[in-house]
């Protein structure tokens, strides 16, 4: 697959702002329709993180990517120290300790320590020289950043975010040349030791893995999220039934229609094209992402670049795949789309970091 290099910066971030027009619209229309076309307080607070996420990635974009270069161990440390803290005196919602109140508003960390860790590995890995990166030892460091954290969210608990960051930690490093021979080994250890994962799973966990399996055998408890959300896409056909017109989510038999079934709720009132559409423009963002890290020379760029595609592709296929019933229901927000201020903040500084890529490698052959 070839790219054009000869594309000048405001195209670059045209195509970029496009693709954002179009997906914070659907996300604006989502949650109005998630709220029963009532223009309530969550709806102004949607609007609010929108705007202020818009204004963040227009900061970073600003941003000489120098600053991103020099402070991400200090990002890293600064979230990882975060996650302590959830871990001593977190605040507890909805049966998990996942957030800090910081009285204005709640900060989770662990949606943080995504960004932390890709700008961290891309830091790492870009000082190596291609000998280095052959030797085990050099991924130590890089294992042990990603796991570590990932055990701290599982704690909260928070299953979904930790596969998240232990999916984008361990892509990042296997394209960085993590050498094939030790990867089959950890593999067929690791398929050896799953089974004794289970012991290791809360409650709640095992019996979600178990609805997957067979959703009928608690239809009114924790089968219901998912028949629930099979229904609702189901009924909404090619077409959908229209806007606001969604009877499942209406008459409040789809729970959480505004964060992680959002897409749910689209899909009803706007049909399999509606979803479609939505699959479109975001994988769409993860292409352009890849495009900007293929264009790049600089090293620290190109793995940052390609470790938000992953994180980004990541999101938008386990959602998706959750609300659809091809994976067990692990919490995971639909990128840009769903009810939440930090993740909206983590993509859209996704994009100012892209645009910043875009601006500092104007001609791809700078170094950092």
């Amino acid at each position: 697959m070839t790219f054009p290099r000869n594309i000048s910066l405001f195209n670059e971030s045209k195509i970029l702002l496009l693709l954002l027009v179009l997906i914070l619209g659907i996300s604006m229309c989502g949650q109005y329709s998630a709220f029963n076309g009532e223009l309530c307080s969550p709806i102004g607070k949607h609007a609010l993180r929108i705007m202020l996420g818009i204004i963040l990635m227009c900061a970073i974009a600003c941003t000489d990517l120098k600053f991103w270069n020099n402070f991400a161990y200090f990002f890293y440390v600064f979230t990882f120290i975060a996650l302590v803290i959830v871990e001593i005196r977190g605040a507890i919602r909805l049966g998990a300790q996942r957030w800090i109140d910081l009285y204005i508003f709640s900060l989770q960390p662990s949606e943080l320590m995504k960004l932390a860790l890709v700008l961290s590995l891309a830091r790492y890995y870009s000082l190596f020289s291609l000998r280095d990166i052959d030797k085990l030892s050099t991924h130590m460091v890089p294992l042990l950043a990603t796991i570590a954290p990932a055990i701290l969210v599982m704690r909260q608990p928070d299953l979904g975010t930790a596969l998240i960051l232990l999916g984008t930690g361990f892509c990042v490093i296997f394209l960085e040349g993590f050498p094939l021979r030790i990867l089959k080994i950890a593999s067929i250890i690791l398929a050896l030791l799953l089974p004794c994962s289970w012991f290791l799973l809360h409650d709640y966990q095992r019996n979600r893995i178990l609805t997957f399996l067979d959703p009928d055998r608690d239809p009114l408890g924790m089968g219901y999220h998912i028949l629930q959300s099979k229904i609702a896409i189901g009924s909404g056909g090619l077409w959908g039934k229209g806007f606001l017109n969604g009877t499942q989510s209406k008459l409040d038999f789809l729970p959480e229609k505004n964060t992680d079934f959002i897409f749910t709720t689209i899909t009803e009132e706007f049909g399999f094209m509606g979803g479609i559409c939505i699959i479109i423009l975001l994988i769409s963002i993860v292409f352009y992402f890849l495009w900007i890290g293929r264009l790049s020379k600089v090293l620290f760029t190109k793995i940052m670049c390609y470790g938000l595609a992953i994180l980004l592709f990541l999101h938008t296929c386990i959602n998706i795949a959750m609300v659809i019933g091809l994976m067990p229901i692990v919490g995971i927000p639909l990128p840009f789309i769903s009810y939440g201020g930090t993740s909206m903040i983590t993509f859209m500084s996704s994009c100012g970091l892209i645009v910043a890529s875009c601006r500092y490698g104007r001609n791809f052959n700078r170094k950092i």
